[in-house]
């Protein structure tokens, strides 16, 4: 009867297999590697899609500011967040916008806007109404 069971451990031992520690070890250095070139990748795309959304904000601000402006009979006298507010501009969350009229003509301004987690260098982009343009670090 021992002799039986013996047999049997020994057949079963025999099917048993598993993974070595060096395969273990190998898969373990492939999935650091592919993280490694992951992660900064996708960081990269979350700091363009801030300054999408910084850009956005801008066009969107420049919209109100130009409705500001055809309710002032075409002077910006007056342009500040509050009436970009009151003629439909919405901020999103993080970014700050900062509009101001031409000291020496009062039918042009500029809009500023920042967002609050993109890089310091890379976090100003400012909209100006004689060019009707978005410039800044990634101003495309």
């Amino acid at each position: 009867m021992q002799a039986r069971i013996r047999k049997t451990m020994e057949e079963r031992a025999k099917g048993d297999k598993g993974f070595t520690l060096i395969e273990l070890l190998v898969v373990i250095v492939i999935i650091g590697i592919l993280a490694a070139i992951a992660i900064p990748t996708f960081l990269s795309q979350r700091e363009k899609g801030w300054a999408t959304q910084t850009k956005a904000d801008l066009r969107n601000a420049a919209i109100a500011a130009e409705s500001f402006g055809v309710d002032n009979g075409g002077t910006f006298t007056g342009l500040n967040s509050t009436a970009l507010t009151t003629n439909g501009f919405r901020s999103t969350a993080d970014v700050t916008t900062t509009p101001a009229v031409d000291t020496t003509n009062t039918t042009l301004f500029t809009i500023k806007a920042t967002h609050s987690k993109l890089p310091a260098d890379k976090d100003t982009y400012t909209y100006t109404s004689s060019t009707g343009v978005v410039t800044g670090p990634t101003a495309n």
